[in-house]
């Protein structure tokens, strides 16, 4: 299986790419770590967004989605354009994406631990998030 693990951070989607084969998680390479929406007013901006995305998730063979749940009230509340970015992502015909919360993935992360230092893992910093996601994810 194949998956695309985003976080949504202010108007930045922040990818990581995961595969699950015989038990064993891999992280192939990527052409980008992130896409950035620029003005989210813009319907042709958006459109290029999802398009990108789309496109990225063809090439790649990407069966499944995994997105971060983020607040939508307090101090710890996503933005506007993460939300917006969230529903140009759900809205690509014959996608399946599935959405994990921060309790759902330190659950999972407590039942099955990483057997990897991030460190080690070769991904950028900005990714971690994205990274335990589809871990907690492909962990089921």
């Amino acid at each position: 299986m194949k998956i695309c693990s985003v976080e949504l951070r202010s108007n930045e989607a922040i990818i990581c790419l995961l595969t699950l084969e015989g038990g064993m998680i891999g992280i192939p390479e990527c052409r980008t770590q992130k896409f950035i929406m620029d003005n989210s007013l813009d319907n042709q901006k958006m459109r290029d967004f999802q398009f990108a995305f789309k496109k990225l998730l063809d090439d790649y063979k990407i069966e499944k989605v995994v997105i971060r749940t983020r607040e939508t009230r307090g101090k710890f509340a996503g933005s506007s354009v993460g939300f917006k970015l969230e529903s140009a992502i759900q809205l690509i015909d014959g996608l399946d994406v599935n959405f994990m919360s921060n309790a759902d993935i330190k659950e999972k992360l407590k039942r099955n631990p990483m057997a990897i230092d991030f460190r080690a893992t070769g991904l950028r910093q900005f990714q971690e998030a994205a990274f335990t996601t589809g871990y907690a994810f492909l962990g089921r």
